[in-house]
């Protein structure tokens, strides 16, 4: 699932290309929305909301959409090919003259009055890249239940929005505890430093095709995805499991030198191979 930072540049771009706009083009291609048009009517802007998209039209309109695992929205110009995938992946299509937006693989598309946008986002917790960001909610939220993982905390957007398993499993190393430490057991200062460290993280990051979290040439993160490549601080090999249940489980990087805490119970979890990792986030 991409990250909150993907989020966001997804929504600068449609931003970029329809705000003020004018629709000429508008088309559903999901059973609810298929006789909906939205054409004639300008486009006012799109922002992130964690995760979560909102584009919003004159009228009190406002389109919802999730990317959740597959989806993307792609923006293209007059007369250019369309690439983002096969016609029957196309969930909408909003087109201006000279842009036009696609969304492909929406699972989550959801067409509402602005006035009800609350009813989609308000479970969020403080947006680390949205305005009234509120570090010390976020945290409050962390710890208010102390026996959870701390890698399944991070994840959970009612807590703070805008962290993936990318993130997580970066936090977790840069914070020098696993993943499945319990969210009371992370010292004081360090969890005093979470909410500033993640959205130093997230900000550093939106602007940015390639993610970077190391600061070292030649070497864009610590331990995701590195399985079992050794440690870019002390040379261990970088460990990978399963973290979460069922559907939910996600692949999980840590350094069982720089990293204090429990790891994963033994044989409960499931190795990730590496060419499988990537294609996850």
């Amino acid at each position: 699932m991409p990250e909150g930072d993907t989020v966001w540049r997804t929504a600068r771009r449609l931003h970029d290309a329809l705000a003020g706009k004018v629709l000429i083009r508008s088309d559903f291609r999901v059973p609810k929305y298929a006789t909906v048009d939205l054409t004639g009517r300008t486009v006012l802007d799109t922002i992130s909301r964690g995760k979560h998209l909102l584009t919003r039209f004159e009228g009190g309109l406002t389109l919802h959409s999730h990317l959740l695992m597959e989806g993307a929205w792609k923006v293209y110009g007059t007369g250019e090919r369309w690439k983002g995938g096969p016609a029957h992946q196309i969930r909408a299509v909003l087109g201006t003259d000279g842009r036009t937006a696609v969304g492909y693989r929406l699972q989550v598309l959801e067409l509402l009055r602005t006035t009800e946008e609350d009813r989609t986002v308000a479970h969020l917790g403080p947006d680390l890249l949205g305005p009234g960001w509120d570090p010390d909610l976020a945290l409050a939220n962390l710890l208010a239940d102390p026996g959870r993982e701390l890698g399944e905390a991070l994840l959970d957007q009612r807590n703070l929005a805008g962290i993936g398993n990318i993130y997580k499993c970066e936090l977790c190393f840069l914070l020098g505890v696993t993943p499945w430490l319990p969210v009371g057991a992370l010292p004081a200062d360090r969890a005093a430093r979470l909410p500033a460290l993640a959205k130093k993280l997230l900000e550093a990051n939106r602007d940015r095709v390639v993610r970077r979290t190391t600061g070292l040439r030649g070497q864009d993160l610590f331990v995701y995805g590195r399985a079992p490549r050794p440690c870019l601080r002390c040379g261990t090999s970088v460990r990978a499991a399963g973290q979460g249940d069922g559907s939910q489980e996600r692949p999980t990087y840590w350094c069982p030198t720089c990293q204090s805490g429990p790891a994963p119970a033994r044989g409960s979890p499931r190795r990730w191979r590496e060419h499988h990792d990537r294609s996850v986030d």
